[in-house]
């Protein structure tokens, strides 16, 4: 799936939900460490998130894996802090999704992003760094 943060990039990313899910259930948009993409770590972490009962959302950052942005392999930190937000905006229109059980996990190098997208972002109730 593809939703667009709000610099008009266009975010990678797939959806993973517990099997027999019923009801609105908690959420979390996870990222994986700087430079690897949502089949890597990310979706490795979302896949267990979901049989422990979330939905999970792993994604590509801008500028890398599936994602949009020119040049690619960029570090950017506001941009990765808006891709945070986009896919909770993302989250909060799928109707199995918990808005008030929206968190943010991240691991390494985009963990500082995730933190910033928290502190900003008050749809994000939790957040987890490794």
């Amino acid at each position: 799936m593809r939703f667009k943060n709000h610099y008009g990039i266009e975010v990678a990313a797939d959806l993973y939900v517990p099997k027999n899910a019923r009801g609105e259930l908690p959420a979390l948009v996870v990222s994986g460490p700087f430079g690897a993409v949502k089949e890597q770590s990310s979706g490795l972490y979302a896949n267990e998130f979901a049989c422990r009962g979330y939905v999970a959302l792993a994604f590509d950052p801008s500028f890398s894996g599936e994602s949009g942005g020119t040049v690619r392999d960029v570090a950017s930190p506001d941009i990765y802090t808006e891709d945070y937000s986009a896919a909770v905006d993302f989250l909060g229109l799928q109707k199995i999704v918990d808005r008030e059980r929206i968190g943010a996990q991240a691991v390494c190098g985009l963990s500082g992003m995730a933190l910033t997208a928290a502190a900003a972002d008050s749809r994000i109730k939790a957040v987890a760094a490794a």
